[in-house]
């Protein structure tokens, strides 16, 4: 590995250690409710052995084992798998790197990945090692957010801190993935040599009951938009705070805020 890509390893390591506690009470309830829709375009059902990468808290592989699949969740965050097999102590979880996946060849049927692939310092290595881990005609299918510009809650937090702070402060290394339009994740699926490559975006919704819960929910449930909102100087922080309220408000429902995200989801086949 590249000193670049060992750099974004631990970047992404140290980051998922420190947003694992709070993950399940914030961001998870951005990225679960694509979930469903993940599964179905894995054809995950009942008799599937299924390998659920950047597992994190154990949602998808507990999603899957309801549809009657037999999970595995691989992760490299100590304090996510923790968290795994506390909630669901009956499945199977692995800390382990995607990259360099412990598991022999043709171990399953299906390999899934909800928002993590990106997060890999080589996505197409990580999607490698998913099809050697594939059975024949077994399955692929993985999440990443589409661009901040058409996904709305990205947008206001980007544009408060355009506004009031700085969008370069982070000094974070480079993403390894950079996936985040249908052709991005089919070039990755292409390279790693996957067939009948599909993609396309999902829409749904990020719920929650104040408008605090916006930018709460980026700094302590992920890691790369984390790291941008703590790098802001202490004085812009309430003007951007003000901002994203103001913004909400065109967002506001009965029960709290209802703010439309948007994710491309892709699947392929190892022949």
């Amino acid at each position: 590995m590249s000193r670049d890509l060992e750099a974004v390893r631990a970047f992404e390591h140290a980051g998922w250690q420190r947003a694992a506690p709070a993950y399940g009470a914030t961001f998870a309830r951005a990225t679960s409710g694509f979930i469903d829709a993940l599964l179905d375009v894995a054809r995950v059902g009942a008799g599937k052995w299924l390998l659920d990468l950047a597992c994190g808290p154990g949602l998808v592989a507990d999603a899957s084992r309801n549809r009657g699949a037999e999970p595995v969740g691989l992760d490299f965050s100590a304090a996510m798998i923790a968290l795994a097999r506390a909630a669901y102590p009956t499945i199977r979880f692995e800390e382990g790197d995607a990259e360099a996946s412990p598991f022999a060849a043709a171990s399953f049927d299906v390999v899934v990945s909800n928002f993590g692939i990106h997060h890999m310092p080589d996505p197409v290595r990580a999607l490698s090692e998913a099809r050697r881990v594939l059975r024949p005609a077994g399955r692929v299918a993985f999440t990443s957010w589409a661009a901040p510009a058409e996904n709305t809650a990205w947008k206001l937090l980007f544009d408060a801190i355009s506004a009031h702070g700085d969008l370069a402060a982070a000094k974070t290394p480079p993403s390894g993935g950079g996936l985040r339009t249908p052709e991005d994740l089919l070039r990755v699926l292409d390279a790693a040599g996957f067939a009948d490559a599909e993609a396309h975006r999902v829409n749904r919704e990020w719920r929650f009951a104040a408008a605090g819960d916006l930018i709460q929910g980026f700094r302590r449930g992920t890691v790369r938009t984390a790291a941008l909102i703590d790098a802001q100087p202490a004085e812009a922080e309430p003007m951007m705070e003000t901002a994203i309220a103001q913004e909400l408000e065109g967002y506001r429902g009965p029960d709290g805020f209802v703010v439309p995200i948007v994710a491309v989801l892709a699947s392929g086949v190892r022949l």
